[in-house]
């Protein structure tokens, strides 16, 4: 991804907007071109341990095992934990397909809670009729950066010998009730994708304080090799290591994650301001008990906005800012269809989110003549539209 000088302009002279990019500088540089020096270059190297050892502790967790992404990030903590066929586990169906499929690669059946409408979370409030004798894992998704409500989620899992495993690709440094997101249940989950709060190109992580979680899990994640005698095998491991590249950069972004942080909740308030006044469009919260991170500023147009979400997308692509829809709700998707899951459910905030939410420009390297020139679009698509 290029640079701001390096985009596009736009019809008036701005230049084009992405939804996101990643903000990569010379430490990067010079920890990679490092790491490069030594030789070191795929998953041995003190990057790797170093980022896993720091990374865990941001989060408030005691060990951290890094992996080739989120995906296999929550694929390895249910592998660790040994859902198998005959078990279900719990997650949203307002979430990126990743959480389920992670679900499925383990043979466990995936159910689904509707949406929280002001969070976008899963809702607890509706958690308690999906538990059954066969519920393993209760797996709540940090969406868009905002907690989930974690207290009534943990209760119920300990009523029910659930284990919860957070999503948290999305919620780096995000706080609930001043823990952060990730060391509230017994496995956190995160990923570094280019386009999150920091990033190493691709990548994973898992963290947790239980020791003998920490243990199988660093196993499973590099081909379960027995400890004593190479190229044995002591379980069906799998190759999700991290390289030591990646980690050189995932440690120089790390040193900064306050910075991009800060970024993206300032941007979330200058939206906020310059929006909050639009008729029938529908801005994130941030919940007395949260600390939202806004990995994206998600908007929704209502049934009151002059303009439809699939009408507002290409209309602001036109003046040079780009977006992303929603996710489409894992039951609507259509491999679940194909697979004959969740035939009849109907999750209607779920379903609302899916059809009528985007997100806007939110990289921490957005500037605020930028999320400017973003709200002026906006305002005048709304004049334009009623």
């Amino acid at each position: 991804m290029g640079g701001k000088e390096s985009r596009d302009r736009t019809p008036s002279g701005h230049r084009q907007i992405p939804v996101c990019e990643p903000v990569i500088g010379e430490q990067e540089l010079r920890y990679v071109t490092d790491c490069v020096k030594t030789n070191w270059i795929s998953s041995k190297g003190r990057y790797v341990t170093e980022f896993e050892a720091q990374f865990a502790a941001y989060c408030g967790a005691k060990e951290g095992i890094a992996t080739t992404s989120g995906t296999t990030a929550l694929h390895l903590a249910l592998a660790t934990l040994k859902v198998g066929p005959g078990d279900e586990v719990i997650l949203p169906a307002f979430t990126m397909m990743a959480t389920a499929f992670a679900v499925m690669y383990c043979g466990a059946r995936p159910v689904l809670v509707d949406a929280d409408p002001e969070t976008w979370n899963m809702d607890p409030s509706l958690l308690a009729e999906k538990i059954t004798g066969k519920t393993r894992v209760i797996l709540p998704v940090h969406i868009y950066g905002h907690p989930c409500d974690m207290d009534p989620i943990r209760e119920l899992a300990g009523d029910h010998r659930a284990v919860v495993v957070e999503d948290a690709a999305e919620a780096h440094g995000a706080e609930y009730r001043g823990r952060r997101a990730g060391s509230i249940g017994q496995i956190g989950c995160f990923s570094f994708y280019a386009n999150k709060i920091i990033t190493t190109g691709e990548g994973g992580m898992v963290v947790t304080s239980d020791p003998a979680l920490a243990s199988r899990a660093r196993a499973l994640k590099d081909l379960a090799f027995d400890p004593m005698k190479r190229f044995l095998h002591t379980d069906v491991g799998f190759n999700y290591r991290m390289t030591n590249i990646q980690a050189a950069i995932g440690l120089a972004q790390l040193e900064r994650i306050d910075t991009f942080v800060a970024a993206r909740r300032a941007t979330a308030a200058r939206y906020t301001a310059l929006l909050g006044d639009l008729p029938g469009l529908r801005l994130p919260v941030e919940k007395p008990w949260a600390r939202n991170v806004y990995w994206m500023y998600g908007i929704v147009a209502g049934k009151d906005a002059p303009v439809s979400r699939d009408r507002l997308a290409p209309l602001l692509a036109a003046r040079g800012v780009e977006t992303r829809t929603f996710f489409v709700p894992v039951h609507q998707q259509p491999v679940c269809r194909d697979l004959g899951l969740f035939r009849g459910e109907r999750y209607p905030v779920a379903e609302e989110l899916g059809k009528n939410g985007l997100y806007l420009p939110s990289g921490s390297g957005l500037t605020g003549e930028e999320i400017k020139y973003t709200s002026r679009c906006l305002h005048g698509i709304w004049e334009q539209g009623r």
